[in-house]
């Protein structure tokens, strides 16, 4: 591709240096660039791209695209033959390179995206599976994984990069993709690491606190959610499926700018319904109440939560043109996803159940021991509740979160999730104070892996024990470093111990 039709697209201030060159590639990582790359250089929010404009020279770039007019002005003096272009905003110019250089994937995949506090992971991977239950092929990007079509990755971030998007949506163009569902973070949504990308469906699912280390107010921490409605860089969705049980989706809707508004909810509100629902373990039932027509919905999955995320996946995939009949199909069929309400391998065989979950805010919390509650209540059997806090995060809701463990559970044992930087008996302290306010017995165990072993053999016949806060994660990490983690691995280990077969 020619430098000249690299930028067409991008609103530039000004270029420099020569034009007639081919480019080959698009980088924002100077580590990453090849020969005849075009570097974009960009301020973020802890560094600063254009700092390393000569190293991505040394690597091979031909072309250089920053948003620095003192580094524009220095390159030109400097190095007159370098195709050069100053933007003022380095981000969208990423996004509008990149789409230019990857030949514009994002306008031949029909485009699904999920925002909310808690449930996008789920909802994405249940409205990918059912997009798949009718024959199309799809891209998923999000928390756990990539899907190109049939291959599958890990992901290393929730919505990554505009570039690393727009490859990965133009490698599922390639194998014949037409579908793409994605999660959309606050905070890509914030920063526009989204910018220019159409989307045909947003969901929103909920919000509750989270990430107000970044956004300071829960206001600030809506408004970004709410962009994917208006459309970043892009006309606003096509289609909005709206949560009405959740306290901001009244809110949410007005902040749609497009055509069609789906709203959904278990109870009055909401155009699509759950009625008559019946919750077990691994068995779901609700009859989906919608303006084309009521059906029997029977899915493998638990608890209200996944009602709620089975509604949102659901009216998707009929704004995608699923019919409701094909909906009520797939529904049977659906896997669970990684890491949330994963049962472990083994635990039933030791006459109670182990179960891994992502949990890490006071409200998933609270909604995960609730569904434990639900499936031990018949047996008269306890929920045993682990947890840590993250370090480096929003501390106001750590005593929130130790209050909703405290508040339905039968034990609490309080321990590390990923302290970061910060002193890991300093974050379960704070979360102590919630703790303590429920009056609920608790244990406190630092070490991660010794309070997994101390919530398991507290365990009797009939009880479930809960992981809590890591669920998918392979890691854990500390101010000096990063190490091998897993929830469910450690679970195994002690389960052995236990003299519990382990069967995958």
């Amino acid at each position: 591709m020619q430098w000249v039709e690299a930028i067409s697209g991008v609103r530039v201030i000004e270029v420099a240096g020569s034009r007639a060159i081919d480019v080959r590639g698009v980088q924002y990582d100077s580590r990453r660039v090849a020969a005849g790359d075009v570097f974009v250089a960009m301020k973020g929010g802890s560094s600063d791209g254009n700092r390393f404009i000569d190293a991505a020279i040394r690597q091979g770039a031909v072309a250089v695209v920053t948003d620095s007019a003192a580094t524009f002005a220095a390159l030109r003096e400097q190095q007159p033959e370098l195709a050069l272009a100053l933007v003022e905003h380095g981000r969208r110019a990423l996004a509008e390179v990149s789409a230019a250089v990857f030949g514009h994937p994002e306008q031949k995949l029909k485009l699904s995206a999920v925002t909310g506090t808690n449930g996008k992971t789920t909802t994405a991977f249940l409205l990918e599976q059912m997009l798949r239950s009718v024959g199309r092929k799809s891209v998923l990007l999000g928390t756990i994984e990539t899907h190109i079509g049939d291959e599958v990755r890990e992901s290393e971030h929730t919505t990554p990069e505009s570039r690393d998007v727009l490859a990965v949506f133009a490698e599922g163009v390639r194998v014949g993709c037409t579908e793409a569902v994605m999660e959309m973070s606050s905070h890509a949504l914030e920063q526009e690491r989204v910018w220019g990308l159409p989307v045909d469906v947003a969901i929103f699912t909920n919000l509750t606190q989270d990430h107000l280390d970044y956004h300071s107010t829960m206001e600030a921490y809506f408004q970004a959610k709410a962009r994917i409605f208006a459309g970043v860089g892009a006309p606003p969705p096509r289609v909005a499926v709206i949560n009405l049980d959740s306290e901001y989706g009244d809110e949410m809707c007005h902040e749609f700018r497009g055509a069609t508004l789906m709203t959904y909810g278990m109870g009055e509100f909401g155009s699509y319904r759950a009625e008559n629902i019946s919750l077990a373990l691994g068995d779901t039932r609700f009859d989906f109440v919608t303006p084309e027509g009521r059906i029997a919905m029977h899915s493998p999955l638990s608890g209200r939560v996944n009602v709620e995320n089975l509604l949102a996946a659901s009216c998707a995939a009929l704004a995608r043109g699923l019919t409701l009949e094909q909906v009520a199909q797939a529904a049977e069929i659906l896997h669970q996803v990684p890491g949330r309400f994963q049962v472990v391998p083994g635990s039933k065989a030791a006459g109670f159940f182990v179960v891994v979950d992502y949990a890490h805010t006071d409200d998933a919390l609270r909604n995960l021991i609730a569904l434990a509650r639900e499936s031990v209540v018949s047996h008269g059997g306890r929920v045993i509740t682990l947890f840590g806090c993250g370090g480096d995060r929003d501390k106001t809701k750590r005593p929130k979160m130790g209050r909703a463990a405290g508040e339905d559970s039968d034990l609490v044992v309080v321990t590390s999730d990923n302290p970061r930087s910060e002193e890991p008996m300093t974050i379960i302290n704070e979360a102590l104070l919630g703790v303590r306010e429920t009056q609920m017995t608790f244990i406190v165990e630092e070490d991660r892996r010794a309070a997994i072993e101390v919530a398991i053999r507290s365990a009797k016949p009939g009880d479930i024990v809960l992981l809590a806060g890591k669920g998918h994660e392979k890691v854990q990490i500390f101010a000096d470093g990063t190490v091998p983690f897993d929830d469910v691995a450690e679970a195994e280990q002690v389960l052995r111990e236990l003299k519990v077969e382990v069967s995958k």
